[in-house]
């Protein structure tokens, strides 16, 4: 069976047919710029435009950048305001006339990796998260889905959105080496475990690929291994999304 995986992001929304049983896209990924300002009528038409790329007929999944409830959008995040409220699921489903289920883009990614990378078969509490220019959590329970936990959205100790402080953006912007941000990260990482005491992290985004030059840094008690899903996470995660929901 094949769905297709949809990943609007800041930048770019990308899609690509995704083969549910074995994780792998069936066609070359298809990318198209964000439209600015990225209202829904204009995102909807470039959602539209990604389905005519690939003559697609079936099911869509899509990874969406804001806290989404039962396919609504709750914040703005990095989008814009008029978002808010909006039912993302029926706007695009409206648009293409096809059936569209809708989810965090943090936990399509998170979905990816336990479904067929690093956390296929892991139990108890596994934290994904994924680092760029914020930190994207998703939550996992015996490999179900918790949505929506923001965890990069909480605060540090000086009154500041941490994933601002230890992200990997934070890393760019004050030109930081890697040893100065992954102390910042172990933060972060220390933050959550206090917070709610997870069995494992797995890291994804661009910064994973790095583990090796920041690992030194880190050091909780609980194991910390990295994504083996990388660009594609967030189009195979939001297939599987739209697969699940199928099925139940």
């Amino acid at each position: 069976m094949e769905i297709l995986g949809l990943d609007i992001g800041g930048s770019g929304i990308k899609g690509a047919p995704v083969n549910i049983e074995t994780g792998q896209l069936t066609a070359e990924r298809f990318r198209i710029p964000t439209p600015t300002p990225t209202k829904p009528e204009s995102v909807a038409n470039t959602v539209q435009e990604i389905v005519d790329h690939f003559k697609w007929t079936g099911p869509i999944g899509c990874g969406f950048p804001t806290v989404v409830n039962n396919g609504k959008c709750m914040t703005k995040s990095n989008i814009h305001k008029s978002w808010v409220g909006v039912q993302i699921d029926q706007l695009f489903s409206d648009k293409t006339g096809l059936p569209v289920t809708v989810i965090n883009d943090a936990d399509a990614a998170g979905l990816a990796e336990m479904t067929f990378g690093a956390g296929k078969n892991k139990k108890g509490l596994v934290v994904t998260v994924t680092i760029g220019t914020g930190l994207g959590t998703g939550v996992f329970y015996n490999g179900i889905l918790i949505p929506n936990f923001e965890l990069g959205r909480t605060y540090y100790k000086n009154g500041e959105i941490i994933e601002y402080f230890a992200a990997d953006s934070a890393r760019q912007k004050e030109n930081l080496t890697y040893i100065e941000w992954g102390k910042r990260f172990n933060k972060f990482l220390k933050h959550t475990v206090r917070i709610i005491s997870p069995d494992l992290f797995i890291l994804g985004g661009g910064a994973s690929k790095k583990m090796d030059k920041f690992e030194d840094q880190i050091t909780i008690d609980v194991p910390v291994i990295a994504a083996e899903n990388k660009n594609e996470a967030g189009i195979i995660g939001a297939a599987v999304a739209a697969y699940l929901k199928e099925k139940s």
